[in-house]
């Protein structure tokens, strides 16, 4: 698995996926459900996770789409 995004920002997790799904790329959120434990401040980053075959066509959309800023280094 390869992590694309790191956020605390909801929306920009929500139009992450959107695109993803859109595009027929398999991906999960990793530690959404954490506002339990955090008592819902946003304090804990959501990650955006891809399959290692789907990492350079997921960094691609999210480029293209203006996302490129977001993306985490891309440590294979």
């Amino acid at each position: 698995m390869r992590e694309l995004v790191r956020t605390n920002d909801p929306v920009l997790v929500s139009a992450v996926g959107a695109l993803l799904d859109g595009a027929a790329i398999p991906h999960m959120v990793l530690d959404q459900n954490m506002s339990v434990l955090e008592g819902s401040i946003g304090m804990l980053p959501r990650r955006i996770v891809v399959a290692d075959e789907h990492a350079a066509a997921a960094r691609r959309l999210l480029m293209d789409a203006g996302l490129g800023h977001e993306l985490r280094p891309d440590g294979k």
